[in-house]
């Protein structure tokens, strides 16, 4: 058994298809066919059930690959223990931002990150929280950036910071006139929200205190957006109000500013 056949196991139950695996390990097909052969013909066991589309471990199969995530993983601290001791940062970091995060925080640290760290090649993705969390346990990402707490213990959360929600309110809304708003005062049948999927989404209904059946938009538009800023030029063009991240407003034009209503105390936030 070796670590290149486990790496091999981990890819093809990673992306459920062996020429997918192949190209992703830079190797032939026939090359990793051959290697995952020899590592079943060594278990006495099958791993993988080849005459479903797409492939899927079997039950041993499954228990397997956990504990071969845990080995390679283990493995790849051996290379960062040498790194760490001469004090050198090299290879690739890989980071998964969802998106109501990523346009507003990775430009304030990318550059500084890229100059201090010349050796370090960044790999950014926008993901959904469900995907980020996915890839953390299949070892595909190694950092992400995303509102917690998760409550998954395979995944160490270290909070960097608190982020309050504004409101985001056309100048002919009634709550236009208010300085500051309060969640109470918000209704659902004027609130523009993202798609389902976005964890941005739940956290403003929990806000709201409401469930999101039934929710369709503001008035007779029925627009399903997976963007924060798409839901501001909606809010600027036709009525109704959205919440936003404060990040998000951070460098909203001057214009605009009048548009952007902060909560009363206690402040909504997220971690």
């Amino acid at each position: 058994m070796t670590l290149v056949q486990l790496e091999y196991l981990l890819a093809v139950d990673t992306h459920r298809h062996f020429a997918t695996a192949a190209e992703h390990c830079f190797v032939t097909q026939p090359t990793l066919s051959m290697q995952l052969q020899k590592l079943e013909e060594e278990l006495g066991v099958q791993l993988f059930d080849r005459s479903r589309v797409p492939v899927r471990p079997t039950e041993l199969g499954k228990e397997v690959i956990a504990q071969a995530r845990i080995v390679v993983a283990e493995a790849k601290k051996i290379k960062e223990i040498v790194q760490n001791q001469k004090q050198e940062l090299s290879g690739e970091l890989r980071v998964g931002v969802i998106p109501t995060l990523a346009p507003y925080l990775i430009p304030l640290f990318v550059t500084s990150f890229m100059e201090k760290y010349p050796d370090v090649r960044l790999v950014v993705q926008e993901l959904l929280t469900e995907e980020i969390v996915q890839k953390l346990n299949y070892e595909l990402l190694d950092v992400g950036l995303l509102v917690t707490p998760l409550e998954d213990k395979s995944i160490r959360e270290l909070p960097l910071f608190y982020e309050a929600f504004v409101a985001y309110i056309n100048p002919a809304h009634p709550l236009a006139q208010s300085k500051a708003i309060s969640p109470e005062q918000l209704d659902l049948d004027e609130l523009w929200v993202l798609n389902e999927g976005h964890c941005f989404r739940s956290q403003v209904l929990n806000i709201c205190n409401r469930s999101g059946s039934g929710l369709s938009g503001a008035g007779h538009l029925d627009y399903k957006s997976g963007s924060l800023e798409t839901l501001k030029r909606i809010v600027e063009t036709q009525r109704g109000l959205t919440l936003l991240p404060e990040l998000s407003v951070l460098d909203i034009p001057e214009e605009k500013q009048a548009l952007v209503h902060t909560f009363q105390e206690p402040q909504p936030q997220r971690r």
